[in-house]
């Protein structure tokens, strides 16, 4: 297994993406490729590196420098790089604005998150994301961060189907971050809740609502689900924001 220095990736940033990988070799896709060879003029013998989105980089020697299909062998491989210590799905509602959902699935990657899923509430104004252009934002922004893992974009549900899907597992730090008290069940601030799980001790997940706020049913039903009420310090915060805030959250406890 090869050992790239953190300061040769910072100062190397081509970072390109296969998923065509078999039997010792790797194919870039075309607009992979086209990037490669007509954008960064790289030719057959040069050495690149190539994540598969699962997790490993690889170090590889071109082969075949078509602005189609570039081939290449790979010559090592680095599991789990640049990896984090927990595992984060982020459950938000669509915001009003298409592309501050984007800006947000972006930001997220870049600091660290393994899987979103597009909730609809009762009070969400938008109902419907737009999944491949997301997902291009994912693959661009996770070789922008040096990350080996491209978060997952998930199926669009309901909130409320997303609470009950969440309702047995124990395994999972759940967490709803919501703009009203209940008196039975007050909120804590979100780093107050991270301060009680250990760096190994698993997956988080935050649910996050829409410009609205969710509704009082769905909040009890979370709460009934296992859910803790979180808040996330006293200014008001839009969607977006409020989802970031939370991923920052999360990093801050884990890499700081």
């Amino acid at each position: 297994m090869f050992v790239l220095p953190l300061r040769d990736i910072q100062e190397n940033m081509e970072i390109f993406y296969a998923k065509d990988i078999a039997g010792g070799t790797l194919k870039l896709d075309e607009e992979e490729s086209r990037h490669c060879v007509r954008v960064l003029r790289h030719r057959t013998g040069d050495e690149i590196s190539v994540t598969d989105g699962n997790g490993t980089l690889f170090r590889c020697r071109i082969t075949a420098d078509s602005a189609k299909e570039t081939e290449a062998e790979i010559l090592d491989a680095i599991h789990d790089w640049g990896g984090h210590p927990y595992c984060l799905e982020m459950a938000v509602c669509p915001t009003k604005n298409a592309d501050r959902l984007e800006w947000f699935a972006e930001k997220a990657c870049e600091t660290g998150i393994d899987s979103i899923v597009p909730v609809i509430g009762e009070h969400s104004e938008r109902t419907a994301v737009k999944p491949q252009r997301i997902e291009k934002i994912l693959l661009s922004a996770a070789k922008q961060s040096l990350k080996g893992k491209i978060p997952m974009l998930k199926e669009t549900m309901p909130v409320k189907a997303y609470i009950e899907s969440m309702k047995d597992d124990d395994g999972c730090m759940k967490l709803i971050a919501c703009c009203f008290e209940d008196e039975s069940h007050p909120r804590i601030s979100i780093m107050e809740a991270l301060k009680k799980m250990q760096p190994d001790s698993g997956r988080i997940s935050v649910l996050i609502g829409p410009e609205g706020d969710f509704s009082a049913e769905e909040a009890a039903l979370a709460v009934r689900c296992g859910f803790i009420p979180v808040h996330l310090g006293p200014s008001r915060l839009r969607t977006e924001t409020a989802a970031l805030t939370a991923v920052f959250a999360v990093y801050s406890r884990f890499l700081l």
